[in-house]
């Protein structure tokens, strides 16, 4: 549908008013570098049609540095390659969508495939974002595996240490929370009163099953050790170019229990990428 000018508007006035206002100076160079550097850091392929996403979130930034031009921010960076500013570079580009219990068809598969477990349960989840997905996690745990959830663990990585505090807080707008049903409201959350009116936190008894760690799945070593029962890997392959999700699926398997389970987002397809895995179910796999 093509958009309509309102009556009484010439044509430079309605252009005037729906171009982005540019205070800072984005060239194709600075964006092809920052492309360039953003996979070498992360791993991320952006396309090119991220200029504009780029542009807004890199220019904070350069603002906070009080620059104008991307080329002095990017030589900056270059010149500092162990500075504290690639990890906010690295930030800005990270996208962080989430929810609680997203994709919800694999929370009923893990619980049936944990719920007889005798040994203490060891989930990862490799893109915890703010949190949504491994407090959903632990509370699937609290709910099949009653006491024994107790000595369960989660470890909960991010590349985005700015998501990795919002989620070790474990604070959330009320409006989030009320999208559960509401046992699970009542049982694994405090509502805030107070200063923190339209808040809710998750209580403890789930809080406490979560450690949350940053990681970059790009790195050579990884601090997490197996085995695990499961690893949850949603959403962020997408990110990756084919040859990346294939080193990080050949490195996942021996971190897994032989009976261990893969998660994989409804957009991501592992079976063409690695022979580490075969498909179970809708976007679940097993070791190979």
């Amino acid at each position: 549908m093509s958009e309509q000018r309102e009556p009484g508007v010439d044509a430079s006035q309605w252009a005037s008013s729906h171009q982005i206002e540019r205070d800072l100076v984005l060239t194709d160079t600075d964006f092809s570098r920052i492309r360039e550097l953003i996979y070498q850091r992360a791993g991320i392929v952006l396309a090119e049609h991220k200029r504009e996403m780029v542009y807004s979130r890199l220019a904070k930034r350069l603002r906070h540095h009080g620059l104008t031009r991307f080329t002095d921010y990017l030589l900056r960076l270059e010149r500092q390659p162990d500075a504290k500013e690639w990890e906010a570079f690295t930030n800005a580009l990270t996208t962080n969508l989430t929810a609680f219990f997203r994709e919800a068809h694999h929370f009923p598969l893990l619980a049936e495939h944990l719920r007889h477990k005798q040994s203490p349960v060891t989930i990862w989840c490799s893109a915890a974002s703010t949190g949504e997905e491994p407090y959903s996690l632990a509370m699937t745990l609290l709910e099949t595996l009653g006491p024994k959830a107790a000595q369960a663990k989660i470890v909960a990585t991010d590349i985005d240490t700015d998501a990795l505090s919002r989620a070790r807080a474990g604070i959330y707008p009320q409006e989030q929370v009320r999208k559960l049903d509401e046992a699970r409201v009542k049982r694994f959350f405090q509502k805030g009163t107070g200063q923190q009116q339209g808040l809710a936190r998750v209580r403890p008894e789930v809080s406490e099953l979560v450690e949350f760690m940053p990681l970059n799945l790009l790195s050579t070593q990884w601090p997490v050790k197996g085995p695990f029962d499961a690893i949850f890997c949603r959403n962020i392959m997408i990110y990756f170019d084919k040859e990346t999700q294939a080193k990080i699926l050949k490195r996942f398997a021996p971190l897994m229990k032989p009976d261990g389970l893969l998660f994989a987002g409804h957009s991501e397809n592992f079976s063409y990428i690695s022979d580490a895995f075969k498909l179970r179910g809708q976007t679940v796999y097993t070791r190979a």
